[in-house]
């Protein structure tokens, strides 16, 4: 499957007090990662898309202020309503952190849906 690469550059308000990218602050990265991954593949129409159902994030290796890295994004697993994502942060080839999460596509109902082939065929 297609990975995609979202590059970042750590700001000051990225960061706790010792200069390192707060906890937190992963999980917005990440989401921005996912929104930029998605943007084109995005089906028009009364469906509300993606949101997420279960996540894990696992922390090697800091991250500082000033630092350039890239978030690597990539389906994992597919299936009729539900796609598994991993996401890694990686800096200089190192793996900083990683993150595992599971999708689910809903309907203006909010409740789950099958994923449109034509939006899966693009991200695949």
């Amino acid at each position: 499957m297609k990975t995609h690469i979202f590059p970042f550059t750590v700001a000051y308000a990225d960061t706790d007090a010792e200069g390192i990218v707060y906890h937190a602050r992963y999980l917005e990265i990440a989401e921005r990662a996912r929104m930029n991954w998605l943007r084109g593949h995005v089906v028009v129409g009364d469906d509300i898309g993606f949101v997420v159902r279960e996540l894990n994030i696992k922390y090697m290796s800091p991250l500082h202020a000033g630092e350039d890295f890239v978030v690597e994004t990539q389906m994992v697993d597919v299936g009729a309503a539900i796609v598994r994502v991993e996401q890694k942060f990686v800096k200089d080839g190192n793996v900083c952190a990683i993150i595992n999460l599971k999708v689910a596509y809903l309907g203006a109902d909010m409740h789950p849906k099958r994923i449109p082939a034509e939006f899966l065929d693009g991200l695949i």
